[in-house]
């Protein structure tokens, strides 16, 4: 599925783990393995065959931002090259990943938020649930959005 926002400079497509490898991992790799010193074993794992993937790409086809959400409902790996920050693309890699849960039939998307992007998340509606905790070194917090019937 194809997400034209280039008026925004950018395209979005959901994908799969088979046909983008090589573009999620260079956006992943970037933003929590250099960035963010998150350890290269904990940023790979089997759960990526199964997710759908958002993934955006600048207007010369590089990859610019991604998202994947579990089968379970669970949005993760948000990441958004830190040139591209503040310009809508995270926000476009959200809600094209809480778009595919509720036409696939589920009745919420939930994640782990870093702590600082918990004000991000609650402008989708989601909500902060339990206390703060560490995940890869990095304070997170659970949030939860339910669709309505």
């Amino acid at each position: 599925m194809a997400i034209d926002e280039s008026a925004e400079g950018f395209t979005l497509d959901i994908v799969s783990w088979a046909a983008a490898a090589e573009s999620l991992r260079a956006v992943r790799h970037a933003v929590f393995v250099v960035e963010q010193n998150v350890p290269e074993e904990l940023e790979w794992d089997a759960d990526d065959a199964t997710c759908a993937h958002a993934l955006a790409r600048d207007r010369d086809g590089v990859p610019i931002a991604c998202g994947r959400l579990l089968p379970d409902g669970r949005i993760g790996r948000m990441a958004v090259l830190s040139g591209w920050r503040g310009q809508g693309v995270g926000a476009a890699i959200l809600a094209a990943l809480i778009r595919v849960a509720r036409d696939r039939g589920d009745t919420r998307v939930y994640l782990h938020a870093q702590t600082h992007a918990v004000p991000f998340y609650a402008r989708f509606g989601f909500v902060a649930e339990g206390a703060e905790y560490l995940e890869a070194g990095i304070p997170h917090r659970s949030m939860v959005r339910r669709f309505s019937a």
